[in-house]
């Protein structure tokens, strides 16, 4: 356990980022490395993987309400210094994500295709992405595990575990992922399904590890059959705090999707561009994203431990480092918008959809770096809701208009990234007016009481 309630803020926030920031570098080349591979299959088989990949969406959705919920409730006992209930939310969490696997893997199975046939540009589309998901499912599903492990290891201020654990996982990703998708050294090329199954192999391994690391080393939060007896009030504290952010996962899934739907007309060059572009901008998004996630739990275990001169010192020192991060990464967008895309497309027109993607979005990555921000700091201080409502703004500002804009006989991929930095725009600025709203209350930072 790392004791967050003391010492520098900075170097508290450092000392969680830059961990998380290569943990989720790495977990995110598994997309990168799978769609460099897969690109040599066609554009369908790109755009396939593409609109596959964005049930992601909805699984981080979910696996963030188990997350979210348990790192903040876990780093508010760690703030009190109440190790028992620490441990207690852990293994009710744990209890969640097993149910949450098995679950996965049904709906998984029966509403795959529905999804795809819906969002797909043609029928190779639907059976490229139904090849790559059902060979993932089983990685999807074991993210619930995953996700348990790492957020409770987060809440108590360690970092460094899940980071390695995720270096480890993707190695072995890029190992397998040519063997099984072009058949490299095997002669039996999966293609897609490859793909998928890279990731799963690589996944259960990443699961395998982080218990082998709590079964031998981890102390302030362990195993405990006990504690794993279904406890309903616990569950409702954990969801209380993570169904929002589950729900902002959840409309990014239902943003993506529109995306989809909207781009049909222009070909599977345009879903292909765009699904690599979003790739990549998640990619370069992971340092202000990991300053984000940072500053969760360690303004969450000072508002455990009644600090609320931390609290607000840990979301500006969040906020300016995050942004200067964001501002950098604006400038590379707009200056090799081209080369980012080409890396994983030879075909001009999938190259030429990515990169006007890429310049004309990355206008809103300043003010995306104070939305990350303002959710990390919503997590800390246990009411997650207005996150939630921010992120729902976008539905009026965005989805909506994207919708009644397609049917415009002019309507271009230009118009609807130039709408989507608007809306980013005005959920920066609800978010920011919510959380100060949140912070001027004396409650708020006066710590979250037990349940005992």
């Amino acid at each position: 356990m790392r004791d967050l309630t003391e010492g520098s803020i900075t170097a508290h926030l450092y000392a969680l980022a830059v961990p998380i920031a290569i943990g989720m570098g790495f977990q995110t080349a598994y997309f990168l490395v799978d769609l460099y591979f897969v690109a040599q299959l066609g554009d369908q088989v790109i755009a396939g993987v593409s609109a596959a990949g964005n049930v992601q969406f909805l699984l981080m959705a979910l696996t963030q309400v188990l997350g979210v919920g348990s790192m903040a409730l876990i780093s508010h006992a760690v703030g009190r210094k109440d190790q028992a209930e620490s441990n207690l939310i852990f293994n009710q969490s744990l209890l969640l994500a097993v149910l949450c696997t098995l679950l996965t893997v049904v709906l998984g199975v029966f509403g795959a295709r529905a999804y795809l046939s819906k969002v797909a540009s043609d029928a190779a589309v639907v059976a490229a992405g139904l090849s790559y998901l059902y060979a993932y499912l089983p990685g999807l599903a074991l993210q619930f595990v995953l996700v348990a492990l790492g957020s409770a290891l987060r809440g108590t201020g360690i970092a460094k575990p899940t980071m390695v654990v995720q270096m480890v996982t993707v190695l072995l990703n890029i190992v397998l992922a040519p063997m099984l998708i072009a058949g490299w050294g095997t002669g039996l090329a999966l293609g897609a399904a490859g793909a998928g199954l890279a990731s799963s192999i690589a996944i259960a391994l990443g699961v395998l590890m982080m218990v082998i690391y709590f079964v031998r080393l981890e102390r302030y939060v362990h195993f405990d059959r006990q504690l794993m007896a279904p406890q309903l009030a616990i569950w409702k504290r954990i969801l209380r705090v993570g169904i929002p952010p589950g729900g902002e996962f959840a409309l990014m899934f239902v943003y993506f999707a529109v995306i989809y739907w909207v781009l049909r007309p222009f070909g599977a060059e345009a879903q292909a561009g765009f699904g690599i572009g979003t790739r990549v901008m998640q990619a370069i998004f992971l340092p202000a994203m990991a300053v984000a996630f940072a500053v969760a739990p360690l303004a969450g275990q000072n508002v455990g431990a009644q600090r609320p001169d931390r609290v607000r010192q840990s979301f500006r020192a969040a906020a300016i480092n995050g942004g200067a991060i964001m501002l950098i990464l604006t400038l590379i967008c707009q200056w090799l918008p081209q080369q980012l895309i080409a890396g994983f497309s030879g075909e001009p027109e999938v190259v030429a959809f990515g990169a006007e993607f890429l310049q004309i979005i990355s206008w809103n990555f300043l003010l995306s770096g104070l939305v990350f921000t303002c959710s990390g700091m919503f997590q800390a201080l246990g009411n997650t809701l207005p996150a939630l409502l921010s992120s729902a703004s976008r539905l009026l500002t965005f989805a909506l208009p994207a919708i009644v804009l397609s049917g415009w006989s002019e309507f271009s991929p230009r118009l609807l990234w130039m709408l989507s930095v608007a809306s980013v725009a005005g959920q920066a600025l609800i978010s920011y007016w919510l959380l100060q709203r949140a912070m001027n209350r004396p409650q708020s930072t006066q710590g979250v009481k037990s349940s005992k």
